[in-house]
């Protein structure tokens, strides 16, 4: 069943202190819905719930903050549970709970890539567990997923970081499959780089110089739309050069990976000649 209107609506959003999460709030919030906001960052979560109240001062609907480490699954199911407080049922789920690190991959570390995993996949992961027997029981909800366009990519450097992209991919996928005439919707997002605090972070994409292409309220707009219209893939590259990428991966990924590969080795030499 597709969710046309928000008004009423129960929905959850992890990493809701700040980025994507924060801006989906305050759309959703904007549009009568209920929101349930997750996030390690005690902080900045109790921030966001002043703020999105403030915005909408006279909104009978409620914002309720959790502090949440989407990574261990009794928290998660926690947050469902608080969801369910409201009136019995969820409606929509967005995990935008997210790590990003990058480096060449023999000098990651296993715990680093652990971590993201835990967080990029596992936590997406334990919020359908939490919350499909509830939208099962009613015949109706949406999941909405933040992957990247690293998650159809082959980005060197972010290796670690687009396979944790790629297995949000592919576990949507699959669940879509499994979820056929179920009445609940998933929804992919593949963003190219977001105006957000993760790509701001000192060294943690490897060093790689970053152009935000989107902001967070782009995105946020975007999906609201997508779960309207019961969209399945939201890509949204707006730089030629990551469309034209993606159109040549689709066709022959072989060719795209060779194209990558011999971007990134020339852009080595350019590094190392500089330097002497």
């Amino acid at each position: 069943m597709t969710l046309e209107h928000f008004d009423g609506a129960v929905t959850v959003i992890t990493g809701g202190a700040s980025g994507i999460g924060l801006a989906c709030a305050r759309a959703l919030y904007g549009q009568g819905a209920h929101v349930v906001l997750a996030d390690n960052n005690t902080q900045g979560l109790q921030k966001a719930s002043q703020l999105i109240q403030q915005e909408n001062p006279t909104s009978t609907a409620q914002v309720i903050a959790v502090p949440t480490d989407v990574t261990d699954e009794g928290q998660v199911q926690a947050i469902i549970n608080r969801a369910l407080d409201i009136r019995g049922g969820i409606d929509l789920v967005i995990t935008c709970a997210g790590l990003g690190r990058g480096g060449l991959v023999d000098q990651f570390s296993a715990q680093e890539m652990a971590l993201m995993m835990d967080v990029n996949f596992m936590g997406t992961f334990h919020c359908v567990r939490a919350a499909l027997p509830n939208m099962r029981a009613q015949h109706s909800g949406h999941f909405v997923f933040l992957s990247s366009v690293a998650g159809k990519l082959c980005p060197p450097i972010l290796s670690g970081y687009a396979a944790t992209k790629w297995a949000v991919r592919g576990f949507s996928s699959a669940l879509r499959a499994e979820l056929y005439g179920s009445g609940i919707g998933v929804t992919t997002v593949y963003p190219a780089w977001v105006d957000t605090p993760m790509i701001h972070q000192e060294d943690t994409m490897g060093n790689m110089e970053i152009e935000a292409l989107l902001t967070a309220e782009q995105v946020a707009e975007e999906i609201v739309k997508a779960v309207r219209e019961d969209k399945r893939d939201l890509t949204l590259a707006p730089n030629q050069d990551i469309a034209l990428l993606l159109q040549i991966m689709d066709d022959d990924q072989d060719k795209a990976e060779d194209l990558a590969g011999a971007a990134f080795q020339r852009r080595i030499q350019e590094i190392a000649q500089q330097q002497d």
